[in-house]
């Protein structure tokens, strides 16, 4: 007695055989690698470009019911020029005054402005809000 055999489709029908085209096993992963070291790259360059001015607040004082003076840094490109809105708060956080100071290229990295801001009412606090870049030589 013989063993029956087993039919199977004509060759070609449905396409190439499933065992002569295998991927090696190490394609995924590698394309899974090189797609996460591409966005890292990405990433790094571009949080880069975002942030070309970092300021950081130094103190106020307090000079009366109509002006109080705000100290910051700002760390740019020494050839960068930028502004940077300066507000005064009142006790209530109520914005109550606002000042902008342009601060054009120079030779030094961080620079140091004390600006004078007229309020409205008696300011208890001034930070800086923003600073954007406005040009570069």
């Amino acid at each position: 007695m013989s063993q029956p055999s087993v039919i199977g489709p004509p060759a070609g029908r449905y396409g190439p055989d499933r065992t002569t085209r295998r991927r090696p096993a190490w394609l995924v992963p590698a394309g899974v690698v090189t797609l996460l070291a591409g966005a890292v790259i990405v990433w790094l360059g571009t949080s880069a470009l975002r942030e070309p001015v970092v300021w950081q607040d130094v103190g106020f004082s307090i000079v009366g019911p109509e002006r109080i003076d705000v100290t910051f840094e700002v760390t740019k490109n020494p050839a960068t020029a930028v502004r940077c809105d300066v507000t005064a708060l009142s006790r209530s956080f109520t914005e109550v005054g606002v000042a902008s100071v342009e601060v054009g290229p120079s030779t030094d990295r961080v620079q140091r402005f004390t600006v004078p801001v007229a309020t409205a009412e008696l300011a208890v606090t001034g930070t800086v809000d923003t600073c954007v870049v406005t040009g570069s030589r």
